[in-house]
């Protein structure tokens, strides 16, 4: 395959530089193949590149490889960071460009690390395509979990626009459905190594079985569920589209609560009213006059889920960013806060030695809650509630005590402006809805608010950049999936399972679906 790719550049680039560029391209590739373009088969043909890039790479080689597909898959995939520097442009403008090369050179770690990992398997005989998504799978579960970790733009998340595979994450979540990927795409890619014709055809054949048993697995849980889509609650979801430079304008305060007041008074009936991420511009919980005001726009039983600010004092000030639930009568029924802060967005990570200023202007920094956590609201449906950032973390945003009925998503996309971030974003919290089996309700303050079945599926939809509103009703749940029950550890088991059945292949043939032992 990579003789056929060296023709196609009319041979006349070096190897050692067309190895390298295959890498890089193979990375960006990938970028393709995640929300908003979503093409699929850029999935597939970057990781078929890199696993025939690593078929003889020495360890070191592979290390390079890995970290260079690192570079193409994050330098253009985390761009739209760039946004978020542009809102105080006069402070943090000049650090924009470095600040996604910093962050992309230091994510690349996990895919380098991947490779040589992968390398190092099969210099002892083991099989090429199932040591890279093993190794890639142990490699994105570490990015999403080492420091304060980063599961940006899994390799499953190519999925998330395509529902029928996507519903394999309900059995083995999005780091499971991930190595599903990795695996097939790397059996399909090393299939056009024509060095044993043979086993090319059992190649083929691998990447063709973990195909037809995801679309099929899929395809059976979409059409066989007899699970009503809504239940009777009435949601509204509030997009007030303030952009992020006038969120905290003195000057812009009073029109900015005017349009949240005005969208949320609209004709038609509710039981739910949902504002964004840090909708309230202050702290709502002191104002009790706002509060009386926001009881006017409910109905009797009505509940007003809204992100805003708190502090407590004893000793110092504590900052918290929260979501309050606020009853009929104007009293806040009860509260959440944000368990897992962004860097340097919302705290300074050992700020006694790093000298970063944060990029949000506040008090001080935000200090995080207890962890996720379920509210009842009223007569309403137990909700559990992620803020934001939280949303990307598999296997975080559901009280494992407490089983909600449904989840909110309170963001805040207006850093990112009109980019490809808050797509990205809600790809997350569409394959958290999956992975939970748990609808998911998301207001965003500038984009992209939406309502996503317990499978996935998007129901309702404000698009960026738009003001409005959803009325809808609340889909239903249904019964603890199998990653609910048993969080990350489905996708080890199935990682366990897949060398398990590639052990016995190999011990009753000598050529396996997966390869030799030579290879």
């Amino acid at each position: 395959m990579t003789g056929t790719v060296y023709w196609a550049l009319g041979g006349m680039v070096p190897r050692r530089i067309a190895k390298p560029g295959l890498a890089i391209l193979a990375g960006a590739g990938f970028v393709l193949a995640l929300p908003p373009f979503s093409l699929l088969p850029f999935a597939f043909a970057s990781f078929a590149i890199l696993s025939v890039l690593l078929r003889h790479a020495s360890p070191l080689g592979a290390l390079g490889l890995g970290y260079l597909f690192g570079l193409g898959q994050f330098v253009p995939g985390l761009f739209w960071i760039t946004e978020s520097f542009a809102v105080e442009a006069d402070r943090f403008g000049w650090m924009a460009i470095p600040a996604v090369i910093g962050l992309a050179g230091f994510l690349s770690v996990f895919p380098a690390f991947a490779c040589w990992l992968a390398a190092r398997a099969t210099r002892y005989g083991l099989p090429v395509a199932l040591s890279l998504a093993s190794s890639w799978t142990v490699s994105e579960w570490l990015r999403g979990h080492v420091l304060t970790g980063f599961p940006w733009n899994l390799a499953a998340y190519a999925l998330a626009d395509w529902s029928t595979p996507a519903q394999a994450a309900s059995l083995v979540g999005s780091y499971g459905l991930g190595f599903l990927l990795v695996l097939g795409a790397s059996l399909a890619g090393l299939s056009f190594v024509w060095d044993d014709r043979h086993l090319a055809r059992r190649r083929i054949v691998g990447a063709a079985t973990i195909l037809i048993v995801v679309a099929g697995f899929g395809a059976a849980r979409l059409a066989l569920s007899d699970v009503p889509a809504e239940r009777g609650t009435q949601i509204r979801v509030i997009q007030p589209n303030i952009a992020q430079s006038a969120k905290w304008d003195d000057d812009a305060r009073n029109t900015n609560i005017l349009r949240l007041l005005l969208l949320s008074a609209r004709s038609g009936p509710f039981d739910l009213l949902l504002w964004p991420e840090t909708a309230w511009p202050g702290f709502l919980e002191e104002d009790q006059a706002a509060r009386a005001v926001m009881s006017w726009l409910l109905p009797e039983t009505g509940v007003l889920l809204t992100g805003s600010p708190e502090r407590q004092t004893a000793d110092d000030w504590v900052y918290r960013n929260s979501v309050l639930a606020i009853g009929p009568d104007g009293t806040v029924l009860t509260r959440y806060a944000k368990h897992h802060l962004v860097p340097f967005g919302e705290y300074v990570p050992w700020r006694s030695i790093l000298p970063f200023p944060r990029l949000v202007e506040s008090l001080g920094d935000f200090t995080p809650g207890p962890g996720p956590r379920t509210l009842a609201i009223g007569p309403h449906p137990y909700v559990g509630v992620a803020i934001c950032y939280e949303a990307i973390f598999p296997g975080h945003v559901v009280d494992d005590a407490i089983r909600p009925d449904w989840i909110f998503n309170a963001t805040n996309d207006a850093w990112f402006g009109n980019s490809i971030g808050p797509w990205q974003h809600l790809a997350s919290a569409r394959m958290r809805a999956v992975e939970e089996g748990l609808p998911l309700v998301r207001a965003a303050n500038t984009g992209i608010s939406a309502v996503i079945d317990a499978y996935g599926r998007t129901r309702a939809l404000l698009d960026l950049g738009t003001v409005g509103i959803i009325d809808a009703r609340l889909p239903r749940p249904l019964a603890p999936t199998l990653y609910a029950r048993i969080g990350d550890w489905s996708a080890f088991v199935l990682i366990l399972l897949a060398w398990v059945v590639a052990g016995i292949r190999r011990r009753t043939s000598h050529l396996g679906p997966f390869g030799r032992t030579s290879e």
